[in-house]
This record gives C-alpha cells, structure tokens and sequence, in this order.
C-alpha cells in the first residue's frame, strides 16, 4: 500500500449497506481482507474519526481514514520441535509427507504465533543439520509448496547444490506430481486436460482465477477413477497430474469447470453438504475441515547421481474415511 499517510476515502450512497471491511477490500487492492481487518481491529482506519470493528456496517456517508500501512513482525523460521513423516532421506535431500494443516513456511496471519510457528520450515530445522539456502532465511530448503490444507509429498533439499538442480528439473517439467481429489458433481469426460492461465483475483485478493487478461501459464491434466452415486449427491474421485505449479493451480482449474474441491470452501465448494431432497428431512449435513486434496506421488531423479527416484503414499485416514461415508450411505 504506497502512498503519504494518512489516506482518506469516503463512502458514498451506493455503498450504504457494505461491510466496512469488504468496502476497504475493494478500495485497497494491494491488501488482503485478512490484512485490512488487522488494521481495522489495531485501530489503524478510523470511521469518522473513532475506531470501529471490521464488520460495521456503512450508512454511505462516512470518512474513513487510515492512519498507516501495517506494521508486521520480520517473518522468521525457527526450529521446533514437531514429528515428521519422512518417507525418505538421503545427504542430498528428504522427502516428507506432510499433514494436512501445516503451513510449509512462515507466512499470513493475525498474530506472531500465526505467521511464524507449526511450520514444516521449523520442523526441519529441528530434525536436520543442515538445508540448502537458496531459498532465504524463510524457506531454507524449499524447493516447492503444497497449501496448508493439502496433504502429501514434498522434496526438501539439504544443500544448494541439490536445491539448484532440484529447481531446474520442476523448471523443466522433468518432476512429475500425481494427486488425489475429490470434488462435487460428474466431469463430462472420463479425463481431460485444463490449459487455462491463472493470476490472483484482483478483488478477492487470497484467490487465483483463470479469467485474468495477464496469467501465468498452468496445465493440469485428470482422469476420473471413481464415479460416486451417494445421498448427499453426486462426487468423483480424481487423479490429477500437473505439467506447472501455480498457487492453487489444482483448486482453481478444477473450480473453473464446475467441480470444486470437497471442503474448498474458497473455491465454490459447500462449507457443509446437506443431502438433496426428500432424504435431507432425515439425515444431518457432513462436512470435511480441509479440502479433499492429497499429493499421492512424486517421481524424480536424484540431483547428484541422476537415478530415478518415486515416492507414494495414500489417502490419509481423515480422506479415506470421509470417502467411506460416502460410498456407505
């Protein structure tokens, strides 16, 4: 957010009615609504000249003002002390199997605790002696990022070397990435390619879309393995391979035809899932805290010696059983 401070906007008729934190979304581009409503709650916007909660509403007359941009804490990584599902390890690099709420580094959040702890970072600079530095003091030995909510596979490399030569394969598409989802509704086809570029949504600013004018190229290709027929209607079980890694590129491209990810309430998907009439009088809605998205394999080749390297784990309980409530009702 550039610009002299303080800054003053204000609300006209049209607006009467708005969220005042979903108003300020729309005038601030560059911040996030999580971000706007720290500024709002630390007393850094001002309506008519008093502080105010983000989920006032507008009258349409106001002057709001914000005093400053927001002033965070340095994001860190530390070492903690957290288990590790380590699929394998080698001097050159590792490969977790991470869980499905666990950020891969430092990054949004509310508070100090929120941005900077519980991270896979902290997890592995606890459990190894050393990681590659490529990637900053943030994310030592990252070479790729699953989102929080995703569970599965992913490479860490331990030295630069191998973070170099790791970053050139996912460059050239050499590494290859195979997921589970599960998402609402029937596909049309069996399987089918998505060639749509993705770019962040420029006024709901934590979401990718593919209807942006200036996106980056992305490819996800999917082969339907189950059709389910439940009574809280129809899903499909999917295998997806992508050819890039764009943020939420298997979320967003799979929103993008109609099939939002169980549980991805971000992209479409129901924060519960009620049965359809008449059987919704007598059964309760279910829902799944994460979204349905597990990151099954992963095939490389070693940075140092060039063998072929593949790696797999299944569905995590969580997923399984969800899917088993499904295919049992």
């Amino acid at each position: 957010m550039a610009g002299s401070f303080p800054i003053t906007l204000r609300a006209a008729a049209p607006d009467a009615g708005k969220r005042l934190d979903h108003f300020l979304v729309l005038q601030l581009p560059d911040l996030s609504r999580a971000r706007i409503q720290q500024l709002i709650t630390e007393n850094h916007i001002l309506v008519n000249e008093s502080a105010t909660k983000p989920s006032l509403r507008l009258r349409g007359d106001e002057q709001i003002t914000i005093l400053g941009p927001p002033q965070l804490r340095p994001l860190h990584a530390m070492a903690e002390d957290i288990p590790l599902d380590i699929v394998y390890e080698d001097d050159d690099l590792a490969v977790i199997n991470k869980p499905a709420g666990m950020m891969v580094h430092a990054g949004a959040g509310k508070t100090d605790e929120d941005r900077n702890r519980g991270t896979l970072v902290n997890a592995l600079l606890h459990r190894f002696a050393s990681l590659s530095a490529v990637g900053g003091e943030v994310r030592p030995g990252i070479v790729h990022r699953l989102d929080k909510d995703t569970s599965g596979l992913i490479v860490v490399a331990k030295n630069d070397q191998a973070h170099r030569r790791l970053g050139e394969q996912f460059s050239g598409r050499e590494i290859k990435k195979t997921y589970f989802a599960l998402v609402h509704g029937w596909p049309r086809q069996d399987s089918g390619t998505i060639h749509s570029a993705i770019s962040r949504d420029r006024v709901h600013r934590t979401r990718m879309t593919t209807r942006g004018s200036r996106g980056r190229d992305a490819i996800s290709h999917y082969v339907v393995q189950r059709r389910i027929e439940s009574l809280y209607g129809k899903f499909s079980l999917l295998e997806v391979k992508i050819d890039t890694g764009r943020t939420h590129q298997i979320r967003v491209h799979l929103s993008s035809l109609g099939h939002p990810i169980v549980g991805d309430s971000l992209y479409g998907a129901p924060k519960q899932i009620k049965p359809p009439a008449p059987a919704n009088k007598s059964r309760a809605a279910i829902s799944l805290p994460r979204n349905f998205l597990h990151a099954a394999r992963l095939a490389l080749k070693h940075p140092s010696t060039g063998a072929a390297l593949e790696f797999s784990r299944p569905l995590p309980a969580d997923l399984q059983n969800f899917l088993s409530l499904l295919e049992t009702e």
